[in-house]
């Protein structure tokens, strides 16, 4: 494994970050009144919101985070397959519900990278947890000699 130089990773992080907040922008830009409106009003209705002005803050508020979250989910993603990269010749996986693959030390590494602790539900946690067994499946079809190892990298 290589060492990492963070100057470098100091220099992609201030590159990319500022497309992160382009895709903000884009996404408020973009924004209309019948898709801010797809939110349950029942939820609004128990929160005791009676003012149209609080409704459309708290819509706002509930499309901009939900949207943030996956911004910033694909920021993480991308900055984890820099380091990849520079560290061990990782890079982008083609394989469903992956999104990064590496060698290091003998090990085939099949990596889903998350941006949080609570980044699912039930069901997406079981898709996962298929999609990664798939991954291994596939690259162990491939009679390579070498240990498949899958990760959940969730970056905290």
């Amino acid at each position: 494994m290589n060492a990492l130089n963070l100057e470098e990773v100091r220099g992609y992080v201030n590159h990319n970050i500022v497309s992160f907040h382009q895709r903000r922008i884009a996404s408020l830009e973009q924004l209309t009144l019948d898709r801010l409106l797809t939110k349950n009003p029942y939820l609004f209705r128990a929160k005791h919101i009676v003012t149209g002005a609080e409704l459309i803050t708290s819509l706002l508020e509930a499309f901009l985070s939900s949207s943030e979250e996956k911004l910033f989910g694909d920021f993480l993603e991308s900055l984890a397959i820099y380091v990849a990269s520079r560290t061990c010749g990782g890079h982008k996986s083609a394989a469903q519900g992956v999104d990064l693959e590496f060698i290091d030390r003998g090990v085939h590494y099949v990596v889903s990278v998350k941006s949080g602790p609570n980044w699912g539900n039930s069901s997406q946690h079981r898709k996962l947890a298929q999609d990664l067994k798939d991954a291994e499946s596939r690259i162990k079809q491939s009679r390579t000699p070498l240990k498949v190892q899958p990760v959940l990298g969730i970056c905290y």
